[in-house]
């Protein structure tokens, strides 16, 4: 089966193993306590149906299923900001600055202690590439989206197989976010960290297997324009692909600049395009005719469907082929992140610091879909500013680390800069931020009589 017919089939597919992943995740207890989500169940059932194991799939549907997640990525970063409203700057680091100090140090310190180790450990004993580092950051804070999008990076700096391997490591990250953020909420509310949630109250047994009761069901979306003249979704769809166009425009003036970047990827471009709409929109009086939850819902189906993709279709051989440098490497980045949630979090955040941390952590290892959803667990009604806070910092983060224009250019980076230099680089960020967050009164030496709930 070939052309648009096989690509449709292969979709219908990827639909079904989607659903199985849903009521798996609805009948089997050890998913519900560990908040496996659907798309994760998924796409391992695709990878065991796979030529790896039972092999039961025809070619054209791997093929097809490994092009996806590096065309869905362009809708993630599209929407990212379409439909926001941008504050001031003084609002933005009033609420958001000592969310973006801590997340900047979490996310340049998976390049600092992926380096380290790469350059100390991976390369002389295994012999890897040095751009085997940046798989973590790329991996856990960027996602299977963004490692599919770096597809051609990587082979242009002479790593074919870092965009499986990143893939891999994005799956690594999911999972860890969702496990290693539930195991320490539950710490957290035995200790009474939570503002929201106690012993008594515990995580709502409806949220474990994923399906709302009636009495907590909410819209999804809004319509802004009538449907008799457009579909709001299909309205909302041309805003996005408008956006992605826009950044294609921008792709291309990018490769013209030198070889070196002429295997830049659209992704963090299709993210700008989204904020030039939505700027133009504002300066036009449009903007009021978007609705952020429509082009969350874009997001949303975008995410899931890449992620079981990317997932079904990882090329188990090179991971197997670099299986102990790339355990080396995991093992460092999750032990880097529990030490910014356990210990940096408490000292750089001065109010709400589980819900601000455990937010960061979801986000930085799985994601921010991880991050929002380790932040409905503990602050499901948002009663604290920690959604706000960690919008804000989002608007300043996003288009550099986490899928922007440093995670794009970071294999770059490391060839044209060297490894050393690159070490220096990430230190120094990491510096400057700790630096500043100290500056303004955020960070505190010692932790123990910090309250958690000192703003609500």
């Amino acid at each position: 089966m070939e052309g648009l017919t096989g690509a449709f089939f292969s979709i219908c597919i990827l639909g079904v193993f989607l659903l199985a992943g849903k009521i798996l995740r609805v009948k089997i207890r050890l998913f519900q306590k560990i908040f496996l989500p659907a798309s994760i169940i998924g796409g391992f059932l695709g990878l065991f149906c796979g030529p790896y194991m039972i092999d039961i799939l025809p070619p054209f549907i791997l093929e097809t299923w490994r092009e996806i997640p590096g065309i869905l990525i362009n809708f993630v970063f599209a929407t990212l900001f379409l439909g926001v409203a941008v504050p001031g700057i003084r609002t933005l680091w009033a609420q958001g600055g000592s969310q973006l100090c801590f997340g900047m140090i979490a996310g340049t310190g998976q390049y600092f202690f992926g380096l380290l180790i790469t350059v100390l450990v991976l390369i002389p004993f295994f012999d890897v590439s040095p751009v085997f580092a940046t798989i973590l950051e790329i991996g856990f804070a960027g996602g299977h989206g963004t490692a599919a999008g770096m597809r051609t990076v990587f082979e242009q700096m002479g790593f074919p197989e870092g965009a499986d391997l990143a893939q891999m490591s994005a799956t690594v990250g999911i999972i860890i976010a969702v496990v290693g953020g539930i195991f320490y909420i539950n710490i957290a509310i035995r200790k009474g960290y939570c503002v929201n949630l106690d012993k008594s109250k515990g995580i709502p047994e409806y949220k474990k297997k994923g399906l709302i009761p009636e009495q907590y069901r909410f819209p999804i979306s809004r319509a802004t324009v009538a449907s008799e003249s457009i579909e709001p979704m299909a309205f909302h769809f041309a805003i996005t692909v408008l956006a992605i166009l826009l950044g294609w425009l921008m792709l291309a003036g990018v490769r013209q600049i030198h070889p070196v970047v002429s295997g830049f990827p659209l992704f963090p471009l299709a993210m700008m395009g989204g904020m030039v709409i939505q700027i133009l929109s504002v300066r036009l009086k449009v903007d009021d005719y978007y609705d952020r939850s429509s082009f969350e819902r874009i997001l949303g189906f975008s995410l899931d469907v890449l992620v079981v993709a990317a997932i079904a279709s990882i090329r188990l051989d090179l991971f197997i082929a670099n299986l102990w440098p790339f355990l080396i490497l995991m093992a460092v980045g999750i032990a880097w992140l529990f030490f910014c949630l356990v210990v940096l979090a408490p000292r750089m955040f001065p109010y709400n610091w589980l819900e601000r941390g455990v937010t960061e952590y979801g986000m930085q290892s799985g994601v921010t879909a991880m991050g929002l959803l380790l932040l409905r667990l503990v602050d499901p009604n948002y009663k604290t500013d920690t959604a706000q806070a960690f919008g804000f910092k989002q608007m300043l983060y996003e288009p550099f680390l986490g899928g922007g224009l440093i995670t794009a250019t970071a294999p770059f980076i490391v060839i044209n800069l060297g490894v050393w230099w690159s070490i220096m680089v990430a230190g120094m960020i990491m510096v400057i931020f700790m630096f500043i967050s100290w500056i303004n009164g955020w960070t505190r030496v010692n932790s123990a009589d910090r309250p958690n709930n000192s703003n609500q």
